[in-house]
């Protein structure tokens, strides 16, 4: 834990400032609310969650000169609530406020390229891959990297510019259909599971870990994340010591989230790095002592980190827009969230968002239990509600 009788950076009642104004900007300012704090969101859109309830919204795109500016006069630390803001306009509000995380470890992991070549250099595994910054990359692919993923460097996620692909000819193809942005190419693993680990580190150097969470994919997008209370295992140290030699070779302060494949013969591969808090992570929000948007707060501000002990085991399942869409009819209805909330444990949480699309995220449900079995028959019992997949 950080350092006791240490005063903070900023103290409450001062201001805050977010770069971003989604679900996640809006749950940090919740946290920093309920620790007295004030929030000052930059966001261009006039609907965004986190704008909605922060104390100041200042409507501006993320490289807009006066809004950033008007950011800085208000707030002594900013942070970010999603990696694509501009690494530039980090470094403008770093002359005259503190930003957590720096410009620099924001501007590694915007890029796969960039953010490959960091792991290999700081001893972490990763995935057998190539840098694919133009078709004719591709000749020169190790025959062991097909079949693979070839994922564009910039601006992909939740599965979106990506493509699995058999062989060099297919590779070509989707390289085109990819628009011929620069990408990577990995080799595809024998995977039996993927886990996260999210951590908090203060400028002091301080680290503290959450328990590695289970998570499991549909369609690109993180479906279900799951905690067992009362499991420490090898592979979670090892996981948790991966992901700090990450976050102090980055000088990162703040939230970060580490995912990792876990292969067949159990060993672990770095799959991508979040200098953010992140879906996984959501299930602090009720099954630990403090949240992950806490210890956002916390390490924005200079303040001692807190408490990661579980409470209980607990899964968290995405709620995404198809929800609202009524299967038979696809006309736009309200899910039933009172038969949600009538199931034991089950807390709901959702994000304030205007217009419900397929694949956006709209919320998300914490389902608690005394045991990781309980909590996924209590978490089936919530999906049968809603007509979500899912197997206890």
């Amino acid at each position: 834990m950080s350092k006791p009788g240490v005063q903070p950076d900023i103290q409450p009642g001062q201001w805050l400032g977010m770069l971003g104004g989604g679900q996640l900007g809006r749950m940090f300012c919740h946290a920093a609310q309920s620790l007295g704090y004030k929030v000052a969101v930059l966001d261009p859109d006039p609907q965004s969650p986190a704008g909605a309830v922060a104390e100041l919204h200042i409507q501006a795109a993320y490289d807009d000169t006066a809004g950033l500016a008007q950011l800085a006069a208000r707030c002594k630390a900013v942070t970010t609530e999603f990696e694509n803001v501009p690494a530039l306009s980090l470094d403008s509000l770093a002359r005259t406020a503190l930003t957590r995380p720096g410009a620099h470890a924001v501007a590694v992991v915007q890029d796969r390229i960039r953010e490959k070549a960091f792991l290999d250099s700081s001893g972490v595994r990763v995935a057998p891959y190539l840098a694919v910054e133009k078709v004719e990359d591709l000749a020169r692919a190790a025959d062991s990297l097909f079949p693979g993923i070839l994922k564009v460097a910039r601006l992909g996620y939740d599965g979106k510019g990506q493509a699995r692909i058999a062989s060099r000819q297919e590779a070509e193809r989707a390289f085109h259909e990819l628009g011929g942005k620069p990408c990577v190419l990995e080799a595809l693993l024998p995977l039996e599971r993927e886990i996260s680990v999210v951590l908090a580190r203060s400028a002091d150097g301080t680290t503290v870990f959450y328990p590695s969470a289970t998570n499991e994919h549909r369609d690109g997008i993180l479906a279900v994340s799951s905690v067992d209370a009362a499991a420490a295992d090898a592979l979670s140290s090892q996981a948790g010591a991966a992901a700090l030699r990450i976050a102090e070779a980055l000088e990162y302060v703040g939230v970060l989230c580490v995912e990792f494949f876990v292969l067949q013969d159990g060993s672990l591969v770095a799959n991508e790095i979040a200098p953010r808090p992140h879906n996984s992570g959501h299930y602090t929000m009720n099954a630990s002592v403090a949240s992950q948007f806490e210890q956002q707060v916390r390490a924005t501000a200079g303040l001692p980190l807190a408490d990661t002990g579980s409470l209980c085991s607990v899964v968290m399942l995405n709620l995404l827009g198809d929800l609202w869409f009524d299967p038979a009819t696809a006309a736009l209805r309200e899910p039933d969230w009172a038969a949600v909330l009538a199931v034991p444990g089950a807390q709901l949480h959702l994000y304030g968002k205007a217009e419900a699309r397929r694949g956006r995220k709209m919320g998300h449900i914490n389902v608690l239990g005394g045991s990781l079995a309980q909590a996924r028959e209590r978490a089936a019992q919530a999906a049968a509600a809603l007509g979500l997949p899912f197997e206890a």
